[in-house]
């Protein structure tokens, strides 16, 4: 699975002009699942986001993570958004294959797995809509963007 996480002291998710989801501080996660992801990539990746240490202590480092922004309980909010364009490859020619991308019905089907765990994890968890052409508004906060990946397991 690949993520990328934005920091954002605000962000919201727009299908056909209305909002779908909001948060305030907290991360906006733009999440693709791949061929040959499973549950144990996306458990893999939930557990790394919540304890990513991104936020900002009194010293100005980042020693804090989404489920403790401010070292003393604080929790922020979580916007996941579906996006399989960050499987694409663009080596070859002018046009990304997303080849790599899983098939729509895995996709979602990782997609809904991972937030129904997220929800179960943490307390705040909006979403945009898997498989709608989105408006993404968001304020970076910091900026602070990151990508993770989590490789299928080969046996």
């Amino acid at each position: 699975m690949i993520a990328v996480l934005q920091r954002v002291s605000q962000a919201r998710v727009l299908v056909d002009g209305q909002t779908v989801g909001e948060i305030g501080a907290g991360l906006l996660l733009l999440l693709c699942a791949e061929r040959g992801d499973s549950e144990f990539e996306s458990d893999k990746l939930l557990a790394k986001v919540l304890k990513l240490r991104i936020f900002n202590d009194a010293a100005g480092k980042m020693n804090h993570s989404v489920q403790d922004m401010d070292g003393q309980g604080l929790m922020g909010d979580l916007l996941v958004v579906s996006q399989f364009t960050l499987a694409a490859d663009a080596t070859a020619g002018n046009r990304p294959s997303f080849t790599a991308a899983a098939a729509p019905a895995e996709g979602r089907r990782l997609y809904d797995y991972f937030v129904e765990q997220a929800r179960q994890k943490h307390p705040v968890v909006q979403t945009g809509q898997f498989g709608a052409d989105m408006q993404v508004h968001l304020v970076n906060d910091g900026p602070v963007t990151i990508p993770l990946r989590m490789a299928p397991q080969r046996i």
